[in-house]
């Protein structure tokens, strides 16, 4: 089956409804992502359990730098993997969510990721991508989505609602690409990682900078095509 490809989560929406699985259970993994043996173990004995208490799961995600861990270098260290298909859905155009319609469980082990496999450049122009896709995040975001919440943001107990808000919060901040840095860098003790800490946190510094100019961008463009109606 082949679909024209228009953004992530609508692509995944499509996948989910109309692939014919083998297994009722879904794992989910990118490219430049690697299964642990232990965490693989755990997914089959939740396979074969044939009253599992939860619908989807979460697995902590490693991040991998210049061939060394980062062990304090990560926006958000969990991720909606492994599920059951028919109780999930995903939202937002790039680095979608997972949104899950019954309760969800935490592995115990995790899932490494290699995002700078294929080098550095491979990785910035796959990001140029997506920043041209979260601007127009930002803008439909702001059409159609619901009210952005101060207090939704930190404390809204569904994880991926108070992501939504946490991520609308940070779009409307000043000097973006100074605060993620020092987000990464000094909060979330990115110099514990040494000089590969440094380096990561300012190229994700620098993505963000891309990001506004896109929206900067896109923004002045729907003001013209408005105004030439």
């Amino acid at each position: 089956m082949e679909r024209p490809f228009d953004n992530w989560a609508s692509h995944q929406n499509w996948g989910l409804r109309n692939i014919t699985f083998k297994h009722p259970w879904v794992f989910y993994i990118d490219a430049d992502e690697r299964l642990t043996p232990e965490a693989a173990a755990e997914l089959q004995a939740i396979a074969s359990d044939p009253s599992p208490t939860c619908v989807a799961y979460r697995i902590r995600r490693r991040d991998f730098f210049q061939g060394r861990q980062l062990k304090h270098v990560q926006t958000s260290p969990l991720y909606i993997r492994f599920f059951r298909p028919e109780f999930v859905h995903y939202e937002r155009l790039v680095n979608p969510i997972t949104v899950v319609d019954g309760p969800v469980g935490d592995l115990q082990h995790p899932l490494d990721h290699y995002p700078f496999s294929k080098g550095l450049s491979h990785w910035i122009a796959r990001h140029n991508s997506y920043s041209s896709f979260e601007a127009q995040q930002i803008l439909q975001n702001r059409a159609s989505q619901e009210p952005f919440s101060l207090r939704a943001a930190f404390l809204e107990r569904d994880f991926n609602r108070r992501r939504f808000h946490q991520k609308e919060l940070f779009y409307r901040l000043p000097a973006r690409p100074l605060i993620k840095f020092v987000l990464l860098y000094v909060l979330k003790r990115g110099f514990l990682d040494g000089r590969r800490g440094f380096e990561i946190s300012l190229v994700l510094a620098v993505s963000t900078a891309f990001k506004h100019l896109y929206r900067v961008e896109a923004q002045r463009d729907a003001s013209h095509v408005a105004a030439r109606r």
